[in-house]
């Protein structure tokens, strides 16, 4: 059966794949994004009753990241126009191992909404669609944190999940974590992408002072530093960003996309190849 489903971040790293999974299933599909029609935009919330309206089930994923300043508020807001809209289905994404995100999880799931989590650790996709994908291309990769491991995991296993969550029942009130299935070091990810592309690619560990310095002179906007600075100091070094889980296993009868698949595949597209700044 047909089903309307909203997914908000539509154009995004995981929303968009999973506005295509759901597209191919034979759903109706509103993508939630400013440049869509009607416009969602989590600064206009006076339009979100309109892109709500009809929609039985909503991915939500919040941008930058649940853990930023107004997250909360802006859940709970749209929580209410969501239960005022008689949605069926929420399912929320969030991040692993941030406290400030937990307390946005908890509005969902107080709703009286029929609620799914889903935790991520970082994505395989933050080193070709995001903002570690420019030092590659140029050859020099410099992070902090670099004795911290992380079990990345690959935005399609997580698109997969997704639908699988949107669609199906028993899957209420479940958090579910996702990862891959081992933990690497940022150096341990260059050289793999090295290996891969055959490019001299360096790593360069620097303090976080640095890197926040750098990416302020570069001009990221100030949520999106805070945000990465956060991630830094809270999340990254946290236990239990850690420990790898096998719910992308339980969700999907499959095992996880290992990181060296992701860099494999992606190498072959070229993204990775050597721009050199003008």
């Amino acid at each position: 059966m047909k089903q309307n489903i909203l997914v908000l971040g539509g154009t995004g790293k995981t929303g968009k794949r999973i506005v295509e999974r759901l597209n191919r299933l034979g759903h109706n599909v509103r993508v939630g994004s400013r440049s869509a029609n009607p416009s969602f935009d989590w600064n206009q919330p006076a339009n979100w009753p309109t892109v709500l309206e009809g929609m039985d089930k909503i991915y939500i994923t919040y941008q930058p990241d649940l853990a930023v300043p107004g997250a909360k508020e802006a859940i709970e807001a749209l929580t209410k126009v969501a239960q005022e809209k008689g949605v069926q289905k929420l399912v929320l994404l969030s991040g692993k191992g941030e406290v400030e995100a937990e307390r946005c999880e908890q509005i969902v799931l107080n709703s009286g909404i029929d609620t799914t989590i889903i935790r991520a650790s970082w994505f395989n996709q933050n080193f070709s669609e995001s903002h570690f994908l420019g030092p590659i291309q140029q050859g020099m990769v410099a992070l902090p944190n670099v004795h911290s491991k992380t079990p990345y995991v690959d935005a399609n296993d997580l698109a997969d999940a997704a639908v699988e969550v949107l669609l199906n029942d028993g899957h209420k009130n479940q958090i579910y974590e996702l990862t891959g299935p081992r933990l690497l070091t940022f150096e341990g990810v260059v050289a793999e992408i090295a290996e891969a592309t055959g490019r001299d690619l360096k790593f360069i560990p620097i303090s976080l002072e640095d890197y926040v310095a750098a990416m302020k002179e570069m001009g990221l906007p100030g949520d999106v530093v805070w945000l990465i600075e956060y991630l830094f100091t809270e999340v990254l070094d946290n236990l239990d960003n850690q420990v790898i889980t096998n719910d992308i296993e339980k969700l999907l009868g499959r095992k996880p996309i290992d990181f060296s698949d992701y860099v494999a595949k992606t190498a072959k597209t070229g993204i990775w190849k050597e721009v050199v700044e003008a």
